[in-house]
């Protein structure tokens, strides 16, 4: 009987250190240390399917909608570095600072986990970024096509419709390839336009910072031409 109550209570203690994790870290703010991008809706790519458009949802726990991952914490992470439950839960505790009451007994041997994301994995981020960007920028470049078109043959030309025009047909060829094209060639993109892809993301929030009015900008210039 003795014996079987010390077995016991060994057990709840070695298990402090899941729910102190659980209690401590939600899945989408690993998902954010560990590099994956997450939208304000909560839903990112999935790391563990060939994802190419959000179809996870991450909040205290996660679920995709697409290869059916579901879990917490710990179960996310064990499967993004490839560790058992009780790896992810220490890997976890000491990447976020959690402590756990081992309530006199020394905590548990920490074996050494993989510290650094997997070449796949950090492969597929880079993909997801690449997409992301590329994406936004096409966006803006549609936006910047239509709002500042010239009205008049006589009108000069807005630097951003003309960067627009220049852009907008290669930054549609590179989201075809990243969309439909084979490994090799994807893989290609990410790799030769990795600092391209940096830049642009800059210019983007560059543009967002110093154009608050967003597109509705276009709209009132027009509108305050007319009234004068």
């Amino acid at each position: 009987m003795e014996t079987g109550c010390l077995f016991l209570c060994l057990e709840v203690r070695k298990s402090n250190v899941f729910e102190a994790v659980k209690q401590a870290v939600p899945t989408r703010q690993a998902a954010e240390f560990y590099g994956i991008q997450v939208g304000r809706n909560g839903m990112v790519c999935c790391p563990f399917h060939d994802d190419k458009h959000p179809s996870m949802k991450v909040d205290r726990r996660f679920h995709c909608f697409g290869c059916q991952a579901d879990g917490d914490v710990i179960d996310f992470t064990a499967r993004l570095f490839g560790l058992n439950k009780k790896e992810a839960a220490l890997k976890l505790a000491e990447d976020f600072s959690v402590s756990f009451d081992a309530k006199g007994h020394d905590p548990p041997r920490r074996r050494p986990v993989k510290r650094k994301i997997s070449e796949e994995l950090r492969y597929r981020q880079a993909e997801q970024k690449c997409f992301r960007v590329l994406c936004d920028y096409l966006h803006l470049l549609e936006r910047w096509e239509k709002e500042y078109a010239p009205h008049t043959p006589e009108e000069a030309w807005n630097p951003l419709f003309v960067e627009a025009l220049q852009k907008k047909p290669y930054t549609e060829y590179l989201l075809d390839i990243l969309l439909s094209g084979g490994m090799e060639e994807r893989a290609c993109v990410v790799a030769e336009y990795g600092k391209e892809v940096r830049k642009i993301e800059q210019r983007i929030s560059e543009f967002t910072a110093s154009h608050p009015a967003g597109r509705h900008e276009r709209s009132r210039s027009l509108s305050a031409g007319t009234e004068r």
